[in-house]
Order: C-alpha cells, then sequence, then structure tokens
C-alpha cells in the first residue's frame, strides 16, 4: 500500500471509526458511512490539510463515494506536483 493510501485509510478510519476492512471504492460517505454535511466539511478540510491542497466547494459537493474522494485527490496532488 502506498503512503497516500495509508495517510487517506487513516482518515477514514478516524473520522468515521469504522474498520479499514470498511474502505472500499464504492461506499458511500452518507449512505454507508453514515456521514451528515457537517462530518463532510469537516472531511474536506481534513483531506486538505493532511494532502496541503484545497477542494472548492462545488468539487467537494461531487466527491460522494471513497473511490470518488480517492482520485480526485491523487489528481489534485499529481497536478501540484506538476
Amino acid at each position: 500500500m502506498d503512503e497516500f493510501k495509508i495517510r487517506f485509510n487513516k482518515l477514514l478510519v478516524n473520522k468515521f471509526g469504522i474498520h479499514p476492512n470498511q474502505i472500499r471504492p464504492e461506499a458511500n460517505f452518507t449512505k454507508d458511512l453514515g456521514a451528515d454535511m457537517l462530518d463532510m466539511v469537516e472531511l474536506m478540510l481534513e483531506f486538505e490539510n493532511e494532502f496541503n491542497i484545497a477542494i472548492p466547494d462545488n468539487e467537494a459537493e461531487k466527491l460522494n463515494t471513497i473511490g470518488q474522494a480517492e482520485t480526485y485527490i491523487r489528481d489534485m496532488i499529481k497536478n501540484t506536483d506538476s
């Protein structure tokens, strides 16, 4: 597992109190993990702080699953590094 995935998963485990086995790309933040709007805002802030990126509100609203968030953040990091 790469460093990004370890850090990403750790945030999810800490935020939602879930077992790492529950981290699946198709898992929906609200339906599967029980996140409400405040949880999502806090999670996006944690992602921004952890990975030193900025996630615009209009983009954050589109991140409904773990897989979508992971792909988006990886792309943001890649674009920042280039």
